[in-house]
């Protein structure tokens, strides 16, 4: 019997021709490598812009009867973004449910995409993860030191042991936070400025950090603006995240003092 990325077993007699996403990254890349397997999605996943079907909410709190009733074959889910109680509902309810770990670096995730995609869906190895491998095989030599906000009000930022935090590492930016021991710490404003990095990067999502609405925190430092998705999700968007995060973080001369 096919297990998830937990261990648990995934009761499929056949490959699966009706599938419901909790996790947007995910929903890209099941689409993007078979049109049409999607049959429902979280409120949360864009991509592909062109996905038309029903939606069941949002991936902390879905509505688990609306997923039932789109009766799917296999749901897929996150450990990081769902919550283990929406899971076991689905499986006492014998909905066959794959959850995928919360990857702390980019091999890991493309690993687990592959598992899930190649096992879990029987499907061919898709041409997109084979580039994103060979695009993100090679780090860049270290050349900045980064504070990563995800959150203000209050201020949460990327700790250890995160894929957003091996995304950077990649591409030559060393995260302050990486040996905390959190992997989403809540400092002080006071000690995100002291904490010695000379950038910070500021994602839209999940907090839409703007020209106007997060720089002018951090006085002195360079500061890029990027692409949330790119930074934290594990699918097709991967293959043009390197070149636009590296560009978006190399054009970061901009001060505010």
């Amino acid at each position: 019997m096919l297990v998830d990325d937990l261990g648990e077993p995934v009761p499929l007699t056949a490959p699966p021709k009706r599938v419901v996403s909790l996790v947007p990254s995910l929903t890209d890349a099941i689409e993007a490598s078979s049109p049409g397997l999607v049959a429902g999605a979280t409120d949360y996943c864009t991509h592909p812009p062109s996905l038309d079907v029903p939606r069941v909410g949002g991936s902390k709190y879905p509505r688990v009867d609306a997923v039932l009733d789109l009766r799917p074959d296999l749901v897929v889910a996150n450990a990081e973004e769902n919550r283990p109680e929406d899971v076991a509902r689905l499986r006492a309810d014998g909905i066959p449910v794959w959850v995928t770990t919360a990857a702390a670096t980019v091999p890991e995730g493309l690993g687990s995409v592959r598992r899930l995609l190649t096992q879990g869906l029987d499907l061919a190895e898709p041409e997109w993860l084979v580039a994103a491998e060979d695009v993100w095989r090679t780090p860049e030599p270290v050349w900045a030191r980064a504070v990563i906000p995800v959150w203000r009000r209050p201020w949460v930022v990327v700790g250890r042991d995160t894929f957003a935090g091996d995304v950077l590492l990649r591409l030559g930016v060393e995260n302050v936070y990486a040996d905390h021991r959190d992997r989403y710490p809540r400092p002080s404003l006071e000690e995100l400025n002291d904490a010695g990095a000379d950038l910070v990067v500021l994602p839209d999502e999940p907090y839409e950090f703007t020209a106007g609405d997060g720089p002018e925190s951090f006085p002195g430092l360079r500061y890029a603006l990027v692409n949330g998705r790119h930074l934290t999700w594990c699918g097709p968007s991967l293959v043009a995240a390197h070149a636009a995060l590296l560009g978006a973080e190399r054009r970061s001369g901009r001060r505010l003092d």
